[in-house]
């Protein structure tokens, strides 16, 4: 392995581990705090989707720290259990967060059916950039360059898939900022910006994902152009 691959390798595993780091001790700091509405996640989630009108949205306990999700294939909202019972500023911006992915869902954003549709062959892209690897290295059947090309081609899956995450995330938590505030979930500034500060943390764990497809994406393609140029 080249000192190239080390510093890519290990560069983006820092930066994979700090948006995880940051998102962890934020969404720890506001689950102490308490939200002065007393609404459980549950219950925020449960009153956000009946005023967006969606009445076929199942609203679940999903075990596991921060395995909250918006399920739209089987049109179910899953909370980990300190955001579905919990009170705090955390559980109720989270709650909302995958409320505004069902309101999405409903309103046809664009962004939303486009990583949905991307989902089956964003599954082979990592599979591909998982076993591909450990094939050429133990085979030796896969010339550099054919390998070179399949990884760039995956990762440039990858990288889309994740670019096209961003818009979904950021505009699910800009729904939940202003849905909290109009139905009076969230009351005052301190709240909001408690409320803020966790979501923007989990956004940063996408954008994490982003740049480490771009970078893994750029690292596979650089041999297939100074191939091209040699021949």
């Amino acid at each position: 392995m080249t000192l190239t691959a080390i510093l890519l390798f290990a560069g983006t595993m820092i930066l994979s581990l700090l948006a995880s780091w940051r998102v962890k001790r934020v969404y720890r700091r506001y689950s102490e705090v308490p939200a002065r509405s007393g609404a459980t996640g549950a219950q925020v989630a449960a009153a956000i989707l009946r005023d967006a009108g969606i009445h076929d949205v199942e609203i679940v306990v999903h075990q596991g720290m921060l395995s909250d999700h918006y399920d739209p294939r089987h049109r179910r909202l899953a909370l980990s259990p300190m955001n579905y019972h919990g009170r705090s500023l955390a559980a109720l911006g989270v709650a909302a967060h995958e409320c505004g992915h069902a309101i999405q869902h409903k309103v046809a954003y664009a962004p939303l059916h486009w990583r949905m549709a991307a989902v089956g062959v964003t599954t082979i892209a990592n599979q591909v950039v998982l076993f591909l690897p450990l094939v050429g290295m133990f085979t030796g059947m896969i010339q550099p360059l054919t390998g070179a090309l399949f990884m760039a081609i995956a990762w440039g899956v990858i990288m889309a898939f994740n670019l096209i995450t961003l818009p979904v995330e950021f505009d699910a938590s800009r729904r939940a900022k202003a849905v909290l505030g109009r139905m009076g979930f969230i009351g005052t500034e301190p709240e909001m910006d408690g409320v803020r500060r966790t979501l923007d943390a989990a956004a940063w764990t996408y954008v994490a994902a982003f740049i480490t497809s771009f970078a893994y994406f750029l690292w596979h393609l650089l041999p297939l152009l100074l191939g091209r140029r040699e021949e």
